[in-house]
């Protein structure tokens, strides 16, 4: 298949690319085919244009069990083969995935309305990661454990079986797979339950694994809503282990339910993370970190850069910097080349972006950037977009609500401070602990807020690069376990220790109390 950038732009685009992409329809993906529900209808809208563009039916509670059905059979399936031909597998899926790159960048951008840019950069991400667990799912071994007695103890890897993978809508292709590489290299099926609002890019990656020689049923997606599909996922016992990206009262609950039916899971949630400005640092190179590490994805990112501490002596020179650079950021159409910004995925979350500017206004900072639309987005087509324009908040206050709310959205509140120590209790002085950046020239510096800074990420002198070797999730409300590098095979399996007697025949049973 391959798709192209159609010239209309809005509701049109997104409705020609999925048609493209889907004819016979949009659906959950059970058994290597797309598979349409009959449950409550969900109606997908072109965030670049504010209307509907698509619609599909829930599954249901029938269609989500038969999902999970599928899934079970396929963990069996895969999990009996050997590594080494799961391995091969794997790295075909990504071949087939880097081939069809074009093709899902252009299915993302249209469905969600994520720049094209990002999304091409996400779509080889998501071949990368296929790539880098393909060469782990031949290398998930156990140890040999020296024990009293005359005994052989060795422990194994095992696959839980069926993984769920719960994925939010501002990165739907990233994080499907994102989550589903690592659990499938480590032997289990996976099941990915997307956004209702963004499920597309994550049905077509599964068709294409499928393509590329995955068996059926070991990568299904359940699309649908989270009250029915989500719900069953996350507490059905053929369920092995959950993985959960969203937000924290979610996430919460999430874990709760799962918790509730014996279930384990990961959870990377929100966070509120801190940029550290220090006067001795290459201020033009942070000034452009502390736009791309806030505004890049318009803001709807877990790590991105929200509150920009800077230090007193040069805090009006940098915060005017950013703000100018912020200024200059082309916001538009999301198919178009040049577009760094698009818009707000969902209405819900653009309501809440927009409301919690006014509510960080009404704290005391003041709007810098971002206070009226350009006339091509005010008027015309994109008049009933979910548009946000870069906006950099000055004097953002421990006072200030937006100090500690995650808005999710392309905002910054910038605030000064004096000293190293009060930057770090800043930095610290919120529940959150996913992420954090410090720009200093002075080496001792850097290495000593890295280490007091409480996040699970943390950059100097650069923001918001990740890659699938390392590790990768959150303190606090950000989440717990990791989902990414070498240890999250650790996540998606369980140790089986393994005893053998070695003592000669007719001997006494050896034996160890516990």
């Amino acid at each position: 298949m391959s798709l192209t950038i159609p010239t209309v732009s809005g509701a049109q685009t997104a409705r020609d690319v999925l048609a493209a992409a889907f004819p016979n329809g949009l659906g959950a993906f059970v058994d290597g085919r797309v598979q349409q529900g009959s449950g409550e209808p969900v109606t997908l809208t072109a965030a670049a244009t504010g209307e509907a563009f698509a619609s599909y039916n829930d599954p249901g509670t029938a269609g989500a069990d038969a999902v999970l059905a599928s899934a079970v059979d396929g963990a069996a399936l895969w999990g009996a083969m050997n590594p080494f031909e799961r391995a091969a597998i794997l790295r075909n899926v990504s071949h087939v995935v880097a081939e069809h790159a074009e093709e899902l960048a252009i299915l993302e951008s249209a469905t969600t309305g994520k720049p094209i840019r990002d999304a091409r950069t996400e779509a080889a991400k998501v071949a990368e990661m296929f790539g880098y667990y393909a060469g782990w799912a031949d290398k998930v071994t156990g140890s040999t454990i020296p024990v009293p007695g005359e005994w052989l103890a060795y422990t194994q890897r095992v696959p839980w079986g069926v993984v769920v993978a719960v994925t939010p809508w501002n990165a739907p292709l990233f994080t499907a797979g994102w989550n589903s590489a690592a659990p499938l290299a480590a032997g289990n099926a996976v099941v990915v339950k997307p956004s209702e609002f963004t499920p597309a890019s994550t049905v077509r990656l599964a068709q294409l694994a499928v393509e590329a020689g995955l068996p059926a049923g070991v990568f299904n997606v359940g699309v649908g809503l989270g009250a029915t599909m989500g719900a069953a996922f996350t507490t059905d016992r053929r369920v092995g282990k959950v993985s959960f990206i969203g937000s924290v009262p979610t996430g919460r609950r999430v874990a709760v339910a799962a918790a509730q039916a014996g279930i384990p899971t990961v959870l990377e949630l929100g966070g509120k993370s801190a940029n550290i400005v220090f006067a001795d640092a290459d201020l033009d190179c942070a000034a452009d970190g502390a736009v791309s590490a806030i505004f890049s994805g318009a803001g709807q990112s877990c790590v991105a850069g929200s509150r920009l501490l800077v230090q007193r002596s040069v805090y009006r020179e940098f915060v005017d910097r950013v703000a100018e650079k912020a200024a200059r950021l082309r916001v538009g159409d999301p198919l178009a080349s040049n577009t760094e910004v698009g818009p707000i995925i969902t209405a819900p979350q653009f309501a809440t972006v927009t409301s919690l500017i006014g509510q960080g206004l009404d704290d005391g900072a003041r709007r810098l950037t971002g206070a009226a639309l350009p006339e091509e987005l005010a008027a015309g087509p994109y008049s009933g977009g979910h548009w946000v324009l870069p906006t950099v908040l000055d004097g953002v206050t421990p006072a200030n609500r937006l100090e500690t709310t995650e808005v999710f959205g392309p905002v910054v509140g910038a605030d000064a401070f004096d000293t190293e120590a009060e930057a770090i209790a800043r930095a610290n002085a919120t529940s959150f602990g996913l992420a954090g950046a410090v720009w200093t020239a002075n080496v001792t510096r850097a290495h000593h807020v890295a280490q007091s800074v409480k996040a699970g990420t943390f950059w100097i002198n650069a923001y918001k690069t990740i890659h699938v070797a390392v590790p990768f999730g959150g303190f606090g409300d950000s989440g717990h376990g990791r989902s990414s590098g070498p240890g999250v095979l650790d996540e998606y399996t369980q140790t089986k220790a393994v005893w053998v007697p070695t003592q000669a025949a007719g001997a006494p049973f050896p034996s160890l109390s516990y």
